[in-house]
């Protein structure tokens, strides 16, 4: 899922992906820069995964599995929260791993009551609340400071989204966007981790005025928009990990088959800054640092806002090389049989890469799988513009994705970009 980041722009949303639960969800891809991990098939015997191993301080794991609600391609990581300083915590399974959007956004429903995070408030102590658009839906709840750990790695006074739909009362504003995502059910997720490019959610435009579907200042159940310092916005938690703090490497393994019922990957933090994430031979794409994308062209088609989003659960795009879906299934290509597409990403640096993927028929596969979680070859035209070009979860198995973050320094220069 990708909100456009508002530091330069008021644009919110491209897409939400969580809401598809009927008889296709996903996308196809494939890769070099190999990554490893475990799958499991969707036969009666399963593959053998690996011997478990301890894992580095700078890693957490990342499952693709049937999840809250059982929408498929959605990653999977468990985040510890805690009461600011203190070791009153509680851990979150099943947060989706979205490098798509910026900022920890938790429900209400999944923190006790017993652990406190404080209420955060603008410079004039009124208190904080925040929409976040996407582009079919929102979620909406209160700012509060929380302390972070995933994996070994921990973050102070983390300004946090709690989601929940009974905090004030929810701005027409806010609402006017489609479905409301204030449950887990809703989201397909106990939260989201948006670990993207951009340090904060929405960035100076936020900070500069009031952006009605963003923040508002709550008084009793009455909210009103209000402009908030950048220091006080919902934050990708990354950038304060330390030495770590200079992006993320999400490593998911090649799925040889048109399914399977789980996979097993790693969330590595940090670029280069351990000899588990090192760059090796991955090629560095630049993107806008203003709007975090790049270029892509495929079959003669430029699409000039391409990017890379582990909240989404295919590859979306629109072509005229396929069919999409007969209803309820049309947010997904049906061909006839399975397609091998490629296309060709440059980036804001003038690097190009050369992608290979392939595009099954999302209806038969989902039927014959049984619904299984993890599906290489969806892809669809739903959600997005002419412009845009979604590389979906299906694009990060068998691959190691890099994703810088804005200010932060790395082997192939300062973020933000992507590297795969």
């Amino acid at each position: 899922m990708l909100r456009l980041h508002t530091s330069k722009l008021a644009a919110l949303a491209i897409a939400l992906f969580a809401a598809c639960l009927l008889a296709a969800c996903g996308g196809g891809g494939g890769g070099s820069n190999s990554a490893s991990g475990s799958i499991t098939n969707t036969s009666a015997t399963p593959t053998t995964s690996p011997p478990a191993t301890a894992q580095a301080a700078n890693v957490a794991a990342i499952t693709v599995d049937r999840g809250v609600a059982g929408v498929p391609n959605m990653p999977f990581v468990t985040v510890t929260v805690c009461a600011p300083g203190t070791t009153n915590c509680q851990s979150i399974d099943h947060v989706l791993v979205d490098t798509g959007s910026w900022g920890l956004r938790l429900f209400a429903s999944q923190i006790p009551a017993s652990i406190a995070l404080p209420q955060q408030t603008n410079g004039n102590g009124g208190a904080l609340a925040e929409c976040m658009q996407f582009f079919d839906g929102y979620t909406w709840g209160s700012v509060r400071t929380a302390d972070i750990q995933i994996g070994g790695e921990r973050a102070s006074s983390l300004p946090i989204q709690v989601i929940d739909p009974n905090y004030a009362a929810v701005p027409g504003t806010c609402a006017n966007v489609g479905a409301p995502r204030n449950t887990p059910s809703a989201l397909a997720a106990n939260g989201i981790l948006g670990i993207g490019v951009f340090k904060h959610d929405c960035g100076a435009a936020c900070a500069n005025q009031a952006i009605a579907g963003t923040y508002y200042t709550c008084s009793g159940t009455n909210c009103t928009p209000s402009a908030v310092a950048e220091s006080l916005q919902v934050a990708n938690p990354v950038p304060y990990f330390g030495a770590d703090g200079n992006g993320v490497v999400v490593s998911l393994p090649a799925v040889p088959s048109g399914s399977a019922a789980s996979v097993s990957g790693q969330l590595i933090f940090g670029i280069g800054t351990r000899s588990n994430n090192a760059l090796a031979s991955a090629q560095v794409i630049g993107v806008d640092p203003n709007r975090g994308v790049f270029t892509t062209t495929q079959n003669g088609t430029t699409y000039t806002s391409g990017f890379i989003d582990s909240g989404s659960t295919g590859l979306f795009f629109a072509t005229t090389l396929m069919s999409a879906c007969a209803s309820p299934d049309q947010a997904y290509y049906c061909p006839s049989s399975t397609e091998q597409l490629s296309a060709v990403n440059t980036g804001t640096n003038g690097t190009t890469s050369n992608v290979t993927f392939d595009v099954g028929n999302a209806a038969q596969i989902w039927q014959a799988s049984g619904g299984a979680p993890v599906m290489p070859l969806f892809a669809g035209p739903a959600f997005v513009g002419s412009s845009d070009f979604d590389w979906g979860l299906p694009f990060f198995y068998g691959r190691n994705v890099y994703t810088a973050i804005e200010q932060q320094a790395t082997p192939a220069g300062t973020g933000p970009y992507f590297a795969y």
